[in-house]
């Protein structure tokens, strides 16, 4: 039972990383196809996958075409509910599933003054008051989180679940600005830059080179950690 996977450059697109962690960590079977997001190609990769117009987008073995990382991740946890995408208990699991809401629906600042890049380290980016509200939300949530459920694990809820799945891009983005967050919330961040799938996932969007690079911005900088 083998899941097609349509995402866009593995080094911009945040959304992208987030369903293909679905598949990735959990072990379920799936093929990778790439869809021209910054080559101009988009519109015509994913028409085949009306009525889907952004990545990632996913089709089951049986041919259903799914969009929004949300519905795919409803989806697998339905057909797969031996994988442990969702926590198995049920406080953590309404946690989790709070954890992902709030994320899916927020930290609009984060978003767009941030844009996902896994190439470099900025220096000296200055965080507006709004970017600096989402952060201490943030170090809210991630540490009231772990303090329940944590069980002394790097993740949210103990086991790695679809909440980690949705904050893996916002570790990323407070890594790559060099964002202030505190010692709770370094540590999640660092356990996502530590993880094995991850670095997989950036050293895979490596291989691509970008003139001009997108979301470029006149900083210094320092290598990735």
């Amino acid at each position: 039972m083998t899941y097609d996977l349509f995402i866009g450059d593995q080094t911009f697109s945040s959304w992208s990383l987030r369903g293909w962690l679905m598949f990735e960590k959990f072990g379920i079977p799936y093929r990778t196809h790439m869809i021209g997001l910054y080559a101009g190609t988009m519109a015509e990769d994913l028409a085949p996958l009306a009525p889907a117009r952004l990545v990632p987008v996913m089709r089951t073995p049986e041919g259903e075409v799914i969009g929004d990382t949300v519905a795919m991740a409803e989806t697998l946890a339905e057909r797969h509910p031996d994988a442990g995408l969702w926590p198995r208990d049920a406080a953590a699991r309404a946690r989790a599933r709070w954890l992902v809401a709030e994320m899916h629906s927020g930290f609009t600042a984060l978003r767009s003054d941030c844009p996902m890049q896994l190439l470099k380290v900025y220096e000296g980016f200055v965080p507006s008051e709004t970017l600096r509200a989402d952060l201490a939300r943030l170090d809210t949530i991630w540490s009231s989180a772990r303090a329940r459920f944590g069980n002394d694990e790097p993740w949210l809820l103990g086991a790695y679940s679809l909440a980690d799945v949705f904050y893996a891009p916002v570790a990323a983005r407070i890594a790559g600005y060099g964002l202030e967050v505190g010692p709770a919330a370094r540590a999640y961040v660092d356990a996502h830059l530590a993880d094995p799938a991850f670095r997989a996932w950036r050293e895979e969007g490596l291989k691509l080179a970008y003139d001009p690079e997108p979301y470029a911005m006149d900083l210094p900088s320092r290598p990735w950690p």
